[in-house]
């Protein structure tokens, strides 16, 4: 039996500083929800909806960086280290439009999207509340996507830990004046989760680029040096993370579709999925730095020819990343009220999320097998592969997610157990690629 020569050390090397930078980002939705649950259920409902449409527009940036990643692992692993700096540069260039031209889109269109498809007119205006400043974040998120991929491509996380801490730090802080208006500030609700947000998104991009002009060998990569714009080059990235970015895209619109079905069911119902949402995104941090190390491994080895080594070294991935994920599901099982009281004060709404907490719990067992698994074949650079299979698999969640919902009139927890069903039917689409798919001789 073959096996990959990349040992849990290296893996671990590579995950462990993304996971701590996950758990860090995520402390900004856990305050953020933590301190709504404290103003009220429609703001808390409110900033559920507009979180998922704010992260399905940056998910776009997302997958061209998770792109990047790839093209940058590949290059770094065929030691071609004076062609990532000026990838790294069309990469910015591209995502700072991207981010202006996503900015001035939303504010047009959402007016028109939420008068549709919002039933309840006090979360309607919510909602538009707290999308008013929070869009803005776009612009600084984009400029950090295009640091990550850099950092991530290379295999050097650490500095992604250290940015969302200071990030995550000055967000907490600010939630706390913003939202409440401590210290003599004015007092903003929901709307000063969405300006402390921003302004955390500025302060990571000051502290990405201050870090990189200051311990990152700028002559090494070819960095900062602003070369001219190159059609060609860009082109080439586009063919590898534009399905990326499409991908990451449909996910996250299935997701707003399912809270849009959700918020159809009352704001009760859409209160406890905004807790459970972020007591779920807190299991999925140590998937994601996972995933975040299979994509790069995946694509280094096949820049250095290590084909056959592949497969090992995603089911290794699998087995390391499943044991993190149970110990989060074991502590969700064991004190569950005391879980759940991290983001609401309110003992109805604890009582009435906990079957929901039970149904993700088992979830995330399964999504832990379908990512890991799929980022295999992202990372593989067949990205037009891992866009058909989001696409189906997306499609059928949505359509699943009606049924729920709007036919059987389900209860909450039972809708949330289309989670479980994407986690297997994603896993075995990947695994089937993986063992018969044409990925082997893919140039990018």
């Amino acid at each position: 039996m073959i096996k990959t020569t990349i040992s849990y050390k290296k893996i671990w090397k590579i995950a462990y500083p993304i996971i701590l930078g996950s758990i860090v980002q995520n402390i900004i939705s856990v305050t953020d929800t933590a301190f709504l649950g404290r103003v009220g259920e429609i703001e808390l409902g409110a900033a559920a909806i507009g979180g998922v449409f704010y992260l399905a527009l940056i998910m776009l940036g997302f997958g061209f960086s998770v792109g990047t990643q790839i093209i940058v692992a590949r290059r770094y692993g065929e030691n071609k280290h004076n062609e990532i700096g000026i990838i790294i540069e069309h990469s910015h260039y591209f995502l700072i439009l991207l981010g202006i031209v996503l900015v001035i889109v939303a504010k047009g269109t959402m007016p028109f999207i939420f008068d549709k498809v919002l039933e309840s007119n006090q979360v309607r205006i919510a909602t538009t509340e707290y999308l008013k400043y929070r869009l803005f974040g776009l612009l600084f998120a984009s400029v950090n996507f295009g640091f990550r991929a850099f950092y991530i491509g290379i295999a050097k996380t650490k500095v992604i830990t250290w940015t969302t801490i200071f990030m995550a730090l000055t967000n907490v802080f600010l939630d706390y004046i913003l939202i409440f208006g401590n210290f003599g500030f004015q007092k903003y609700g929901i709307a000063g989760a969405a300006i402390a947000s921003v302004i955390a998104e500025i302060t990571a991009t000051i502290f990405f680029i201050i870090y990189t002009l200051k311990f990152v060998d700028i002559k090494f990569f070819r960095l900062f040096r602003f070369e001219k714009f190159n059609f060609t080059l860009l082109k080439r990235i586009l063919t590898v993370a534009l399905p990326m970015m499409m991908q990451n895209f449909i996910s996250f619109i299935g997701w707003f579709f399912f809270f849009l079905f959700v918020e159809k069911m009352g704001e009760r119902s859409l209160a406890i999925s905004n807790v459970i949402r972020s007591i779920y995104v807190v299991m999925l941090i140590p998937i994601w730095g996972f995933t975040s190390a299979t994509n790069t491994l995946v694509s280094f080895l096949i820049g250095r020819q290590r084909i056959n080594e592949v497969i090992p070294l995603v089911i290794k991935i699998l087995k390391f990343c499943i044991v993190g994920v149970v110990g989060i599901v074991i502590i969700n099982l064991v004190i569950p009220e005391k879980v759940i009281a991290i983001y609401t004060n309110n003992p109805v709404l604890i009582e009435d999320s906990l079957p929901a907490l039970y149904v993700i719990s088992i979830a995330a067992i399964f999504l832990t097998i379908g990512f890991v698994l799929f980022s295999g074949v992202s990372g593989t650079g067949m990205t037009k592969a891992s866009f058909i299979i989001e696409t189906v698999v997306i499609f059928m969640y949505v359509f699943i997610t009606y049924i729920l919902v709007n036919i059987e009139n389900s209860k909450v927890e039972y809708v949330w157990s289309v989670e479980i069903f994407y986690g297997i039917i994603i896993g075995s689409f990947s695994y089937l690629y993986l063992k018969y798919g044409k990925w082997k001789d893919k140039r990018i």
